[in-house]
């Protein structure tokens, strides 16, 4: 036990002292792998992780498939941009990452093909934390890079079975009577609540049914977590459930990059290794680019997407630990994956400024064709515009449309805009910080408009570009942050509100409403 404090420990320091320079903590935690490593042994730490690292390692990784899958559909997987741009991009960077290890570093043309294998996925958890972050999760760059990820983990789960040699047996099979088990999986999430036991549910389900179910009908306990979340990704609580996860999977992926730095120190090979990888890093972004270009969709999605996806996986890592003959390169390739998150993070922050800046360059790559994430021109005859269709800017439609007015939503979500329509509400896709929307849209006709986004970056960007565009009307906005309101202000919004202190107001009135009619005016149902 005294092992696994000092191990905890050292993931704090480490995960603490990156943070302080803008890098993911992951980056730390593979540094403090290295550490005890080095120093352990001076006192008395064993040379390699302890069972209790071990699990915590699995669960991780089992979790963060799960929570994953909970954010896709389906049917977005299935799309051509995102099967075909992630196959291809696998066979191409496999062709160009192999030679180059056969090359400098080994003698093996098979040790050389799993190597680059390796080099060939991107990390789900950079590009998901990421995304996360500037809350694009939802929006269709966003979708397509996670879409990407998952078609890639599933190449990898294959690959691990195939080099691993545990092929799996008859009853496999049983996988393609995973939906059968989609109602009894939405009872449950029924069930949970809204407290632990929520938690608790998504650990048996990722866990228990996902992990060592699938592991006793001969598959891989990875590929079971993806599954039950993508089962459970259309159920209403999907992303209250991946929510309540996030941070305990996080914890326990602390284990999985501790065991990883704990598997070697790095020496100079491994060093080199990891340099030259990086120097071949903006390779696999550009990649990406000319690849959903090709698939027909603009420069902005395209790359947008594909600075998401420029990273080397820790899914990548979980390949070279489980096959026996690429073994030796799971440290330099552990390198390899901390240096491209060295690169791709700050990066990463900085995507809508350098696609900007870029921005001329870059679109003429477009295929002059329809494009499957095609911005809007016109708005019919709404009169008021609502970006950001979630909670709060669908309380408002629903208010403004009682009023007699004619909003019109716009979402950078797909699916959520569909659904909108189907509901009969007039919600259209839109990203209010595409400059392509912006350029094409006709404002004549909107008298006001709401910023009910949570991203904090999106109300700036829409207040100020409503400003250039010669938006006269007002601009009312919430925010979910005190310190947000003068910079909401400042871009160009006449009001903000502070949407605690709203539901607090609102509240507090009806409670004075409900004593002023007394108790017989309870009537229960005041919205």
């Amino acid at each position: 036990m005294v092992f696994e404090v000092f191990a905890v420990g050292a993931a704090f320091l480490f995960g603490i002292a990156v943070r302080q320079v803008g890098l993911p903590p992951l980056v730390g935690f593979l540094a403090a792998g290295f550490f005890i490593n080095a120093v352990g042994p001076r006192f008395g730490m064993p040379p390699s992780t302890g069972p209790i690292l071990d699990h915590l390692a699995h669960l991780g990784v089992l979790l963060l498939l799960f929570t994953v899958g909970l954010k896709l559909k389906l049917r977005q997987i299935g799309e051509p941009h995102v099967v075909g741009g992630a196959l291809l991009h696998f066979v191409v960077s496999v062709v160009i990452f192999s030679p180059v290890a056969r090359l400098l570093f080994t003698d093996d043309w098979t040790v050389a093909l799993l190597v680059g294998i390796a080099l060939a996925f991107s990390s789900t958890v950079l590009a998901a934390k990421m995304l996360e972050t500037k809350r694009e999760l939802g929006n269709f760059h966003g979708r397509t890079a996670i879409g990407i990820l998952i078609v890639q983990d599933i190449i990898a789960l294959v690959v691990l079975a195939v080099f691993s040699g545990e092929a799996p047996g008859p009853l496999a099979l049983l996988i393609f009577a995973t939906p059968l088990l989609r109602p009894i999986l939405y009872r449950l999430l029924d069930y949970a609540g809204h407290d632990e036991v929520l938690v608790l549910t998504g650990m048996a389900l990722s866990l228990v049914i996902g992990g060592y179910g699938f592991e006793l009908i001969g598959l891989k306990g990875e590929i079971g977590a993806l599954v039950m979340g993508l089962l459970l990704s259309n159920h209403p609580r999907a992303t209250e459930l991946s929510e309540s996860l996030w941070s305990l999977k996080e914890v326990f992926l602390v284990g999985f990059f501790l065991s990883i730095g704990m598997s070697g120190l790095p020496d100079w090979e491994a060093i080199v290794f990891a340099l030259v990888m990086g120097v071949l890093l903006p390779l696999k972004g550009l990649l990406f680019f000319a690849l959903l270009v090709a698939f027909r969709l603009r420069a902005r999605t395209a790359f947008l997407a594909a600075l998401s996806l420029t990273a080397y996986s820790e899914f990548g890592l979980i390949v070279a630990a489980g096959i026996p003959a690429a073994e030796a390169f799971l440290v330099p390739l552990a390198i390899a994956v901390s240096v491209s998150f060295l690169i791709a993070a700050p990066v990463n922050r900085l995507a809508h400024p350098l696609f900007e800046r870029y921005e001329e360059r870059l679109q003429p790559f477009e295929r002059r064709t329809r494009h499957p994430d095609e911005q809007p021109t016109e708005l019919g005859d709404a009169n008021v515009l609502i970006f950001g269709m979630g909670r709060t800017g669908s309380a408002a439609y629903d208010a403004l449309v009682g009023e007699g007015k004619r909003p019109v939503g716009l979402d950078a979500d797909t699916y959520k805009a569909s659904a909108h329509a189907q509901e009969g509400r007039n919600v259209i896709f839109a990203d209010a910080e595409d400059s392509n929307f912006w350029n094409g849209v006709n404002l004549e006709g909107i008298e006001a408009a709401v910023l009910a986004m949570d991203d904090i970056e999106a109300k700036l960007i829409a207040a100020r570009t409503l400003r250039a565009r010669g938006f006269e009307g007002p601009v009312v906005s919430h925010a979910l942050y005190e310190d947000h309101v003068g910079l909401i202000k400042k871009a160009g919004a006449d009001q903000t509100y502070l949407t605690m202190h709203e539901a607090g107001r609102s509240l507090a009135d009806h409670a004075l409403e409900a004593i002023e009619d007394g108790p017989s005016g309870r009537d229960g149902d005041r919205p």
